[in-house]
């Protein structure tokens, strides 16, 4: 199977009343852990990568490791996603590379910090819309702004999303998900307590899809940020403060209003640090890398086929024939038409 539209993830989730979760990679072992914890579940999955990782690990290595995975894992539907995409050259260059689905994240001017207004969104975003589905390519867009930054992303204030807005701005770019702001943050430190109406507002989401019925709605920021895994960081050395993350049970109110892509990249990251801490704890004497990582990609799994789990996807793998991006070009033609 080769890799596949996000778009098309997204349409047969939403007929079957569930979320995709969308895990940020960097390396090896985390597509491995990604692609086994699809298998485990029976998973369709959208592996993304941000600017950062693509830089970090090249894009000849990132798309052939991807390569590998489909050729691996030939029953498992799967989308490489560009994450927060900057401006339009770097989501042309990732449709380039062989990504099925780009973010342009408009809401944010090219310096990945600074706040942009809405003409500039609406401008960067139809323009890699215009580019993307000439080559059956999905887009993301994104309207409002989260807390926090990760990645070198991120402005550092929170602008939450107007739902009249949000209309205007799908009708305007034609994008096929919407990423909306509703209180979430990128990284570990997203709310000094545990979330409830005042800080998360999940009721923009329902507002929001209520409006937009037939738009996928996007959570950014949405990892759990489990105590347990924390602590295993600390006990073994790390300094992780005590923090929440979003629960569990938000995201399935978001899913059953409308929201169909779920990210999480901060709980992989503190599964992994915790094992490749502890393991070097438990044998300090060992330097076999693969001593360290094993145990990591292990951790990772299973922090995501819980999460798959949780977000509806699993058991869903084999519900439906892949669609050529050729196949997808032709759709969109025929809805521009």
């Amino acid at each position: 199977m080769a890799m596949v539209s996000m778009r098309q993830l997204l349409d047969e989730a939403a007929a079957g009343g569930y979320g995709v979760g969308a895990f940020n990679v960097n390396n090896m072992e985390q597509i491995q852990a990604i692609m086994e914890a699809a298998r485990e579940t029976s998973s369709p999955v959208i592996i993304q990568a941000s600017r950062g990782a693509r830089s970090y690990t090249n894009d000849r290595f990132l798309y052939h490791l991807m390569q590998a995975a489909v050729e691996l894992y030939p029953e498992i539907p799967v989308a490489l996603h560009q994450d927060h995409g900057n401006s339009p050259e770097t989501c042309f260059s990732a449709i380039d590379q062989g990504f099925t689905s780009v973010m342009m994240d408009g809401s944010l001017l090219a310096d990945g910090k600074s706040v942009s207004d809405f003409a500039y969104n609406v401008q960067v975003t139809r323009e890699v819309v215009e580019r993307a589905h000439a080559v059956g390519v999905t887009v993301e867009g994104e309207l409002g702004t989260l807390g926090g930054i990760e990645d070198g992303v991120g402005s550092g204030e929170v602008h939450l999303t107007d739902p009249d807005q949000a209309v205007e701005f799908v009708e305007q770019t034609g994008i096929d998900a919407l990423a909306v702001a509703i209180g979430t943050s990128h990284g570990a430190y997203k709310f000094s307590r545990k979330p409830d109406g005042e800080v998360l507002a999940m009721n923009l989401i329902q507002e929001i899809h209520e409006k937009l019925p037939t738009t996928h709605l996007v959570m950014h920021g949405s990892s759990s940020v489990p105590k347990e895994l924390i602590d295993i960081i600390n006990q073994y050395g790390g300094e992780i403060r005590q923090t929440w993350g979003v629960p569990v049970e938000e995201i399935q109110l978001g899913i059953r209003h409308g929201v169909r892509k779920i990210n999480v990249d901060t709980d992989s990251r503190l599964a992994i640090t915790g094992a490749i801490r502890k393991a070097m704890s438990d044998d300090p004497g060992e330097f076999d890398p693969r001593s360290y990582l094993k145990p990591a990609r292990a951790a990772m799994q299973q922090v995501i086929a819980q999460r798959m789990t949780q977000f509806g996807q699993a058991g869903h793998a084999g519900d439906y024939e892949p669609r050529s991006l050729t196949e997808m070009r032709d759709f969109y033609a025929g809805a521009a038409a």
